[in-house]
């Protein structure tokens, strides 16, 4: 055969055009791919819906997450709808993935660790069980309140994989081997007082000769006046939540007379239950005052009583996938007598800015590495009540 006259032929067919439907139909395969690798290993956009970051991050900040910052999470739920987290669009728990096929935890190499005071994203530790519609997020806090035959009769409850959790915000406040301890509201890590972010805010107690402060003057420094950030307590005390440089300028005001942190458990009875680790046998700690707490790091080992069981009792079964049972006073872990345990995995411990106004691990204890999702970068979308912050557009997240 003449390869050569072959060629040659084959070449002078004239090519076929795409059509314009399937010219449309190849840009969008290709968009849905470019986007989705993006988005699993580079950087994904997140919005603000809560105000537990205040005024580190506001509510209807839009930002990017990097994923690279901390290496990219391979998917571990890889059967799923295209740019949907967990639940199809117009509906309330039809699932938007496949369990058919499920992967081990992996992770890529990163930039960086995650590092003490971070602001990262990740998924909801208490989110494996959920119940549909409830105002409370956490499954397991209405079943220590209200009971599981209570929640079950009253709600569709549903389970979800780690990486289709809800996606959280909050600061690292203390790494894995880390030992953290909070003194009326003040956080301390391994000993040290831990620095305090500008945005950060907490509420205080504001105790004047009697006048209520001046409304206008209050709103010109960015300090709410309606609830849930303000109310009287009495005739001459009055609660505020404030920033740092708020309480500065407050302390100039002639007519108030002291400032201290508001402590929950010094003006209501106090539930010791909704704090982690919800063993008030032997932990009467409160979100102002709590700890010592060591922070679990992988290849580390604890030794394992009645004490502290409360503690580590979800990190052995659910995080670390063993079976943990209790026989003639012993522990027993994967069937195996035990009477301590060595973690596989590093630990986080994180706090939202807006202290009071913060559902956190004081509140559902450690974050696991693998629900880790990124590391919030940049601020690109901001609006308000007002419209667009211009102020907040392009600001790197600290």
């Amino acid at each position: 055969m003449n390869l050569a006259f072959w060629k040659k032929n084959k070449e002078s067919q004239p090519k076929k055009k795409k059509s314009t439907a399937r010219e449309w139909l190849d840009a969008g395969v290709f968009a849905i791919i470019a986007a989705t690798l993006i988005r699993t290993f580079i950087f994904e956009a997140y919005t603000i819906p809560t105000p537990s970051m205040e005024k580190t991050l506001l509510v209807n900040d839009f930002l990017f997450v990097s994923k690279i910052s901390y290496g990219p999470r391979i998917p571990m739920t890889p059967l799923a709808m295209p740019f949907v987290h967990h639940t199809m669009p117009f509906t309330k728990s039809t699932k938007a993935y496949s369990e058919a096929i499920q992967w081990k935890y992996r992770r890529l190499p990163g930039f960086t660790d995650i590092k003490r005071y971070d602001v990262v994203v990740f998924n909801f530790p208490e989110g494996d069980t959920v119940a549909i519609e409830s105002p409370d997020p956490s499954y397991y806090n209405m079943v220590r309140q209200n009971g599981w035959q209570a929640v079950h009769n009253s709600f569709e409850v549903i389970h979800r994989p780690v990486d289709k959790r809800e996606n959280y915000i909050k600061r690292c406040m203390a790494e894995a081997g880390d030992t953290l301890t909070i003194v009326h509201g003040a956080v301390y890590i391994n000993g040290q007082a831990a620095p305090v972010p500008s945005g950060s805010q907490h509420k205080y107690v504001v105790e004047t000769t009697g006048d209520q402060l001046n409304t206008s003057r209050l709103e010109e420094l960015g300090i709410a006046t309606t609830a849930p950030d303000f109310y009287p307590i009495d005739g001459t005390r009055y609660l505020y939540n404030l920033t740092p440089e708020n309480v500065t300028a407050l302390k100039q005001f002639p007519i108030v007379k002291n400032i201290t942190v508001y402590e929950d458990a010094n003006y209501m009875d106090f539930n010791y239950n909704m704090v982690f680790p919800h063993d008030t046998a032997h932990y009467k700690w409160t979100d102002e005052n709590f700890g010592p707490l060591y922070i679990p790091k992988k290849g580390a080992t604890v030794k394992l009583d009645d004490s502290n069981i409360a503690i580590y009792d979800r990190i052995i079964r659910v995080y670390e996938g063993n079976t943990l049972e209790r026989k003639d006073g012993k522990f027993f872990i994967n069937g195996q007598a035990a009477d301590s345990y060595t973690f596989k995995m590093n630990y986080y411990w994180m706090m939202g800015d807006n202290r009071n106004n913060s559902l956190d691990s004081r509140f559902w204890g450690f974050v696991p590495e693998d629900h880790v999702v990124g590391k919030a970068w940049l601020i690109w979308m901001s609006y308000g009540e007002s419209g667009i912050r211009w102020s907040r557009l392009f600001k790197n997240i600290r």
